[in-house]
């Protein structure tokens, strides 16, 4: 067996799920800013960010594709300002969070240094559908000949050709 996460056969098309790990592993592995995530309900996230030093006009939220892209970069002017020691960091910032499908991003606000962004996922509504078993000696696939006809009669057996 290989490497791969999702390898087995019993994993059918779930190759944009292996290609989001490798993503999230390869996301930057940096502690800048700190942050946590709680969860609020089995269907709510909050993603909390300490960014003190930053103003709203210095964060960008984006949602890209299946990603959460938080950047910050400070626009504070320095000039004339002189530092005996500065521990607060004002380096410029990037964090990423692969969302999985169906994630909805609440909303944000910054509060006292802290960027909160919530997350929900919806209920999901149960499907369940019956699948007909035609008869016929010859079986059509999709990927050969399209879906499998609608009704027994309209399947082509070898001796009608």
């Amino acid at each position: 067996m290989s490497g791969r996460v999702f390898g087995s056969p019993m994993f059918l098309g779930f190759d944009h799920l292996e290609t989001m790990l490798e993503r999230a592993s390869k996301s930057s592995g940096d502690g800048y800013p700190p942050y946590n995530i709680e969860q609020l309900s089995s269907s709510a996230l909050r993603i909390t960010l300490a960014v003190a030093g930053f103003t709203m006009e210095d964060l960008q939220i984006t949602q890209e594709d299946n990603q959460l892209v938080i950047r910050g970069r400070q626009s504070e002017d320095l000039q004339g300002r002189i530092f005996l020691h500065r521990g607060i960091a004002a380096r410029q910032f990037q964090k990423s969070f692969v969302l999985a499908e169906g994630i909805d991003i609440g909303g944000a606000w910054l509060d006292n240094g802290l960027l909160h962004i919530d997350l929900f996922r919806p209920e999901p509504e149960v499907r369940v559908r019956r699948i007909d078993i035609a008869k016929g000696s010859v079986a059509r696939s999709v990927a050969n000949d399209g879906p499998l006809p609608a009704s027994p009669r309209s399947v082509r057996t070898i001796g009608d050709e």
